[in-house]
């Protein structure tokens, strides 16, 4: 498996009862099986043509029993009977995450750990945590293929947990340890934003609320590179 994925893996605690959302290949459920850190998981994807490329890695495996693939969308696929309590979803925007969490929140579903990686929309995910009584227990930013991931592992808790914006945006745990990857990022994303600011500028009727919202965010950025 490549870092993403054996970063995603690393966060999987011993013994839990995993379903990956968008499993693809099934390499993460297939490796955690292998490795017997799980044992049972839950393929399940969208797509036909990716879950028939599960099915088959997982029979190539001999995890037929241990690992079951299915096909739908989102977490509709999941029950209360399955008894998951670690759901994992990676690999897509963090809106759409947090819709797929949302309906099944909305439908009485739930579950004690999720670890995610969102391709975009990072603070909207962690907001979404926050507002439904999770705790942001590990988080990781890691670089690979020319892509800089955030991943970040929640845990259900009883008591809201509060967060300020500074960490809602880059991530609590991620901002105590900041390494040359975080550098890396922010850095980019201040250039980004700075050039985003220079053109709304430039616009002949200028969105105001959306130019002070660019100027906070190169603040906040400013702020944390400095730090």
């Amino acid at each position: 498996m490549n870092l993403r994925l054996n970063t995603l893996a690393n966060m999987v605690d011993v013994g839990s009862r995993v379903a990956d959302i968008g499993t693809d290949h099934a390499y993460l459920p297939i490796e955690l099986v292998k490795s017997g850190k799980i044992n049972f998981a839950i393929a399940s994807d969208i797509a036909a043509g990716p879950l028939a490329n599960a099915k088959q890695d997982i029979v190539e495996a001999g995890l037929e029993k241990k690992i079951e693939p299915r096909l739908g969308a989102g977490l509709d696929t999941i029950t209360k009977e399955d008894q998951i309590d670690t759901v994992v979803i990676a690999g897509m925007g963090g809106k759409l995450m947090t819709q797929i969490l949302n309906n099944s929140w909305e439908n009485d579903l739930s579950f004690d750990t999720l670890i995610l990686e969102p391709n975009i929309g990072e603070c909207g995910v962690r907001e979404w945590l926050i507002e439904h009584y999770y705790l942001i227990q590990d988080e990781q930013i890691i670089a690979e293929a020319g892509h800089i991931y955030e991943l970040i592992k929640a845990i259900k808790i009883k008591k809201k947990e509060l967060l300020t914006r500074e960490q809602l945006y880059f991530g609590p745990i991620i901002l105590k340890n900041k390494n040359a990857i975080f550098y890396q990022k922010w850095r980019g994303q201040l250039l980004y934003q700075k050039k985003l600011l220079t053109n709304l500028n430039k616009a002949k009727k200028k969105d105001l609320t959306h130019i002070q919202r660019i100027k906070n965010e190169i603040r906040m950025i400013e702020g944390e590179l400095n730090d």
